[in-house]
Formats: C-alpha cells, sequence, structure tokens
C-alpha cells in the first residue's frame, strides 16, 4: 500500500498552483473558441478522449493533501460526460435572444466552483448561433493547472492550421528589435546597469508597500470592498485591428504593447471621468499578470511536460507587476498621444526593473516560512488594493480549425478573483480581442466597450495626422 500511495502521488503542486487554490483564492482561466460553422456534428468525447486528456496527466488527476504536506496531484479514473456540458436554450429565438443566453451562460459558469473531487476542468459546448459565430466551445480551466501560457499551449496542441493542417502554426514574433540590443557604448551600459539598479529598488518596494499598505482610490472601476469573487459577473469582448495598432505604433515610434495598453489605460480613464470627473486623477494601478520564462513562442506539449530540459515548462510560471494608470488631465483628453507617450515611458522604465523576479522569489521565501495559505492571503489582498488585473497572450496568425470546423475568433479571460475589473488581451488572425470581466450593477460593461472603442479612434486619428503635418 504504501509503494502505491507513493505512485499516485509523487508529482506535488506548484506554489503558484497552490496559492491559486485555496481556502482564499479559486481563481479560472476561462477560453472560447467561436466557429464560422455549426459544431453540433463534431465528435467532442472522442476529441476528448483521444486530444485532450493525453495532454498532460493533470487532466486525469485531483489535488489530494496528506496531513501537513503540501497538495499533491493524485491519478484519477476520469468520467468524461462529468466534464463535458450542452445547455439547451429555446428552440426558434431571435439571434439576439440566443446572444444573449450565450453571454448569460458564459456569465454564470465562469464564477461556479468546480468540483475538487475531480478533475479540475470543463467544457461547454454551445450549439447555438450569437452575433460572432455559429457556435462556441467554452473551456474553464483551473488556474491551479498552469498558467494562460501552459494552457493555451494545450489548446493549440489540438487545433491545426486550416488552411493546411500539415503546416505549424505561426505566431507574431515577440524579438526585440537589434537596436536595443546591441552597438550599445560601455558608458552607455554602465548607464543603463544603474538604471536597472536604481528602478529595480525603486519598484520592487514600490510594490511590497502597495500589496500591504496603498490602497487605490476608491473610483468607477475600484469599490474598495473586501473582494468580489461571487459577485454576479459579465464578460464581453471588443476587437482592433491589429495593422492599424502597427500604424499608430509606426506614427509615434513606440512598441505595439505600448500602443494597446495606452488605448486601455485611456479607455479605463475616459469611462472613469463619464462615471465620476474627479477620478480621471485618481491613484489607480493595473496589476500586469507576466509571463516570467525566457523564451519566444510557445513550445511543444512534450517539451513542456519535459520539465529538466524544457525552456518553456508546463506550469504556472507568473509573477505581477504593478504599473500606475496615467492621470487623465485638460491636456490628455485634447492630446491622446501624450496619453501613449506617457503610457511608453513607464513601460519603458518597468523594462529597466528585475521587480518582477524579485517579486516571485519574495513570494517563494513567504510561502517557506509562513505557508502557502498565507501567501495566497497576501495575493489576494495584492489584488483588492489594486484596480484592475490586466493579462495578454499571443495567439497565432492563421486561422485554425478542430477537426475540421473552422475557428473564426478566440478569447480569454481570468475568473473568480475579488477584483471588479479583469482586461484580457489576445491576438489572431490579425485582430486584437480585448475581454472585459465586470462586475455586473457596479461596472456599466457597455458604456467601458464604448469609451475603449472612443480611446482607440482618437489615438488612431490623431496618430494619422502626423503625415499631414509633416508632408
Amino acid at each position: 500500500m504504501e509503494h502505491e500511495k507513493e505512485e499516485y502521488l509523487e508529482e506535488p503542486v506548484s506554489p503558484v498552483g497552490q496559492y491559486f487554490n485555496s481556502s482564499s483564492l479559486c481563481l479560472y482561466i476561462i477560453a472560447v473558441l467561436e466557429f464560422e460553422v455549426p459544431i453540433d456534428d463534431l465528435q467532442a468525447l472522442v476529441l476528448l478522449k483521444d486530444v485532450f486528456l493525453p495532454i498532460s496527466p493533470r487532466f486525469s488527476s485531483i489535488m489530494v493533501q496528506e496531513k501537513n504536506e503540501d497538495k499533491r496531484w493524485k491519478k484519477v479514473d476520469v468520467n468524461l460526460k462529468d466534464h463535458m456540458k450542452t445547455p439547451i436554450f429555446s428552440k426558434g429565438k431571435s439571434l439576439e435572444f440566443y446572444d444573449k443566453n450565450f453571454h448569460d451562460y458564459l456569465s454564470t459558469i465562469a464564477i461556479e466552483p468546480l468540483p475538487q473531487g475531480k478533475p479540475l476542468w470543463e467544457i461547454h459546448i454551445v450549439n447555438y448561433p450569437t452575433k460572432t459565430s455559429l457556435g462556441n466551445i467554452i473551456f474553464k480551466l483551473h488556474h491551479a493547472l498552469g498558467d494562460g501560457y501552459s494552457l493555451m499551449g494545450a489548446l493549440l496542441s489540438c487545433l491545426q492550421r486550416a488552411d493546411n493542417p500539415s503546416l505549424p502554426l505561426s505566431f507574431p514574433s515577440l524579438k526585440p528589435s537589434k537596436s536595443e540590443s546591441s552597438n550599445t557604448s560601455f558608458w552607455r551600459k554602465i548607464s543603463c546597469t544603474m538604471s536597472s539598479v536604481f528602478n529595480t529598488a525603486s519598484d520592487f518596494g514600490w510594490s511590497v508597500l502597495k500589496s500591504s499598505f496603498i490602497d487605490d482610490d476608491k473610483t468607477p472601476i475600484r469599490s474598495g470592498g473586501e473582494g468580489a469573487d461571487f459577485q454576479p459577473i459579465s464578460i464581453s469582448s471588443i476587437e482592433f485591428s491589429i495593422d492599424h495598432i502597427k500604424d499608430i505604433k509606426s506614427k509615434l515610434g513606440v512598441t505595439l504593447n505600448d500602443v494597446v495598453t495606452g488605448v486601455v489605460f485611456y479607455g479605463t480613464r475616459l469611462y472613469m471621468q463619464e462615471k465620476d470627473s474627479k477620478s480621471n486623477i485618481s491613484n489607480s494601478t493595473a496589476l500586469v499578470l507576466m509571463n516570467t520564462r525566457n523564451i519566444e513562442g510557445y513550445r511543444s506539449i512534450d517539451d513542456m511536460l519535459n520539465t529538466k530540459k524544457s525552456k518553456g515548462p508546463w506550469g504556472n510560471r507568473i509573477s505581477f507587476l504593478h504599473v500606475p494608470i496615467p492621470k487623465l488631465n485638460e491636456t490628455r483628453i485634447s492630446n491622446p498621444l501624450g496619453f501613449i507617450h506617457d503610457t511608453h515611458n513607464i513601460i519603458n522604465r518597468k523594462k529597466q526593473s528585475l521587480a518582477l523576479a524579485l517579486t516571485g522569489t519574495l513570494l517563494d521565501i513567504e510561502g517557506k516560512f509562513r505557508g502557502q495559505e498565507a501567501v495566497a492571503k497576501h495575493i489576494r489582498k495584492t489584488i483588492t488594493m489594486s484596480s484592475t488585473v490586466v493579462t495578454n497572450l499571443v495567439g497565432p496568425v492563421q486561422q485554425m480549425s478542430l477537426d475540421e470546423h473552422p475557428v473564426k475568433g478566440l478569447y480569454f479571460t481570468l475568473a473568480g478573483g475579488p477584483e471588479s475589473l479583469v482586461i484580457s488581451i489576445m491576438s489572431y488572425m490579425g485582430k486584437l480581442r480585448v475581454t472585459l470581466k465586470t462586475e455586473r450593477d457596479f461596472i456599466d460593461e457597455q458604456r467601458l466597450k464604448s469609451c475603449m472603442q472612443n480611446a482607440f479612434e482618437m489615438i488612431f486619428k490623431e496618430a494619422m495626422k502626423i503625415d499631414c503635418k509633416t508632408n
């Protein structure tokens, strides 16, 4: 029996996995595939059995804990029908009816707890048309299974290129420009090193204070309560053209990330000002979740699971940064490009800092001395003291398909946390999808989406004027 116990309980749950499945925090990743054809003939059970389950042993395991030991993964038999849900809506209704029913269903299941006695995932197949698709598949995956990088890699391993399944999917390059990394003088390197030391000390110290003592102001995106874990939520998204984002980037001489972050922050501030004119200069912070793997692009599942050699291992390899949301004064309202430059300067400064790595190290040390539950409480407090959580993933350039069903759209969000607003960003097929998870009855979801759209249009319009002035 002792040998059997060791065999079943050989893989420990990572510290971050334990933080995310505790009495203080229970976080989920929600991913949605939108299809351009009906999916009523999809061989879902076969795909789950033959494709999804073999991806990782964690999809066939539960968390267990022996007395005072850390939690471990235990292999169990999986009844696939327990994990596959197919909702039934009324027949013969309008597109608007099914669209509303889908989004209500998505928002409801996102915060429902998964049973701990079964593997921590569900797949929901919605065979009804919406305004954006002819069918949807919702993946609900506990964050303890892995972070967005791991789970997106798992999802992509189930999909093929729609145009040619024999070819691999490709992704936008994440490499920095060579001008930033080469031909740098000795004194320039010394200056950068000194800046890095100063910025690291400043950012890390600020992060510790923000996580423990300094609350953001109460605003239309932050109620200041104990947390919105169990409050009703809404999930919706808005699309932007990546080509237009590249146009803004080239006009302003900044990065794509600067433009996207600036648009999101500017739209958030516009919404805050509409709801409360004083909140445009409030102290508001975005908690930005970052992948700490030093890699470019996704690795294969085999490579992820080969932890001894993998550069992009499976699991939760994330940390967070506190990024102040620039304030919206009268000048920035009339000159939105200045807001992009403010965001660019903030992000550039954060790049010259090792605070991200130090934050992860601090959590590890705290876990060893105070235990995983104490760290989970610390992370929860960090989230509630901030205004919003921001996260992003890179999706493929080409169209994907699942069992010859072309995927029209792809988006994701986080659920289960105490924050009132999560902003998730994902690229796919030349489009950038910004998904908003909002606390219902506190944040006006439609108004926030409108402000995001207005922010993008204002920034794009002003950026396009630059040529007119120089020609």
